[in-house]
């Protein structure tokens, strides 16, 4: 999907970006990001910063950005918390989980910083606040597939209404102490926020690659704003 530039570089924004790790066929590890969510920060206005995936480093990098997006990706590994794991989980790389929660942690400390959590991103402040994981979308939904591989279904929103393209076959099944802001047409949790902060948003599409404006690129412009008045 390509964007037009939105505005200056001098005026944008620092938007991080929380990187994945992954393991080439050596068992390398490599820390990177699709160019889909930096191409949508551009467009958006903002200036794409990508962040290691270091639970070190965390704190220290929101410190030199003014928003943040928490991608999606893989599986939360219920491990850590004492719950099995369900034989179709395909867990994230156990220092990607560590750095994200690390980076939830910071973010609990830091209310008035923006943050956008995608998918994965989701659902993993959802786990930080005490939400019920639904391990496999299946077991519960007959049709759960037409949340895969991108295919579109209806979302109804407090950041508006449209078709998004969906990729995940785990879901929230409540928003602990967050609030739900979205639920797909079949009843999905698709939206949540912290309502005690300035922006602190979780959606379970992916707006990086939903072609609606509003339910698209018009959530990482809701983020890049928000990050602009703070």
């Amino acid at each position: 999907m390509q964007y037009r530039l939105h505005m200056a570089d001098s005026e944008r924004p620092r938007i991080g970006i929380t990187a994945d790790i992954t393991r080439d066929d050596r068992g390398r590890a490599r820390h990177q990001v699709p160019a889909t969510y930096i191409d949508a920060v551009v467009a958006a206005g903002g200036l794409p910063i990508i962040l290691p995936a270091s639970a070190k480093l965390r704190k220290e990098l929101l410190g030199a950005v003014d928003g943040v997006i928490i991608i999606g990706g893989n599986d939360v590994d219920t491990r850590e918390f004492g719950i099995p794991l369900h034989p179709q989980a395909q867990v994230i790389d156990a220092a990607r989980q560590a750095a994200d929660f690390a980076l939830l942690e910071d973010l609990d400390a830091t209310p008035t910083l923006p943050a956008l959590g995608i998918c994965l991103g989701m659902q993993l402040m959802g786990v930080h606040q005490g939400a019920e994981l639904i391990q496999h979308l299946g077991d519960r939904l007959p049709d759960s597939d037409r949340h895969r591989n991108d295919c579109q279904h209806m979302v109804e929103s407090a950041l508006g209404n449209g078709p998004v393209a969906s990729s995940h076959h785990q879901a929230l099944a409540d928003a602990g102490r967050l609030e739900v802001i979205g639920l797909s047409d079949d009843g999905v949790i698709e939206a949540i926020r912290d309502p005690s902060k300035p922006f602190y948003v979780g959606v379970q599409w992916h707006p990086e690659r939903t072609d609606d404006l509003t339910m698209g690129l018009g959530v990482i412009r809701l983020l890049v704003e928000a990050a602009r008045r703070r």
